[in-house]
């Protein structure tokens, strides 16, 4: 096989993908954003940091010769899955967006659905205790809630911080367990989280269920028009297989 294959990366799925195609011989590049301080990285070449927008992943591409881009990166990376389509149209790589499907509510879930995590923050006013598992990006939108804020992030976070707030540095995945008792020691009434669908964050949710809690869950981003998209690694293998990369 003979052209190289850039996966934008940082999830599970991208690391997997990167495993399999290393393993049918594709030269590929992962990419990742460099915003944890110690990524679990994937086999195969790696990059980390940005490429300066548009123009420069524009010119990466063009650089390197790449035959196809799979974005694979979280489903809340708006900004790199908006910028892979753009640079894609323009040199006319073809891409394909890898994208775990987002969770959906069964008996006994208590879900709230918003459109931001500004509006996520005004969803838990009124609530005395808020376990805040967002990530560290965003936190602001939760500086002027009044309760308590618990927030759970892999890298420590920058201020502006909610004003009463525990940090806990931890990386996932958690057990049920573990979220059963991070949230019964911490009197957590209600659970802030994005929708980023799969089992490795999933337990949250289910020990929101058996503690009867609230969970306000943030909607995607609008993927790119015109952008083929699959739920799995299998399927965006298959994809590369099909081009003869």
């Amino acid at each position: 096989m003979t052209g190289r294959v850039l996966v934008l990366g940082g999830t599970g799925e991208a690391r997997r993908l990167a495993a399999a195609l290393v393993a049918d011989g594709v030269d590929v590049v992962s990419s990742l954003a460099g915003r944890v301080a110690e990524p679990a990285l994937p086999p195969g070449a790696v990059r980390i940091g940005g490429f300066g927008g548009v123009d420069g992943l524009v010119a990466w591409l063009r650089a390197e010769g790449a035959a196809a881009v799979v974005d694979a990166t979280h489903p809340f990376a708006a900004g790199m899955t908006a910028a892979a389509a753009e640079a894609a149209a323009v040199t006319g790589t073809p891409l394909l967006r890898l994208q775990r499907p987002g969770w959906s509510a069964g008996p006994g879930d208590d879900w709230r659905r918003v459109g931001s995590q500004a509006e996520a923050a005004a969803a838990v006013t009124g609530f005395g205790s808020v376990f805040v598992t967002t990530g560290r990006q965003g936190l602001a939108a939760f500086a002027g809630v009044p309760g308590h804020c618990l927030v759970r992030s892999v890298d420590a976070p920058e201020p502006p911080l909610p004003r009463r707030v525990t940090v806990v540095l931890a990386r996932g995945p958690f057990s049920v367990e573990e979220e059963l008792e991070l949230m019964r020691a911490h009197a957590v009434d209600v659970v802030v989280t994005k929708d980023s669908g799969g089992p490795m964050t999933a337990a949250k949710l289910t020990a929101a269920r058996e503690l009867r809690l609230p969970v306000v869950l943030v909607r995607r981003p609008a993927l790119p028009l015109g952008v083929p998209v699959v739920a799995t690694v299998g399927e965006a293998r298959d994809w590369i297989r099909s081009r003869a990369i």
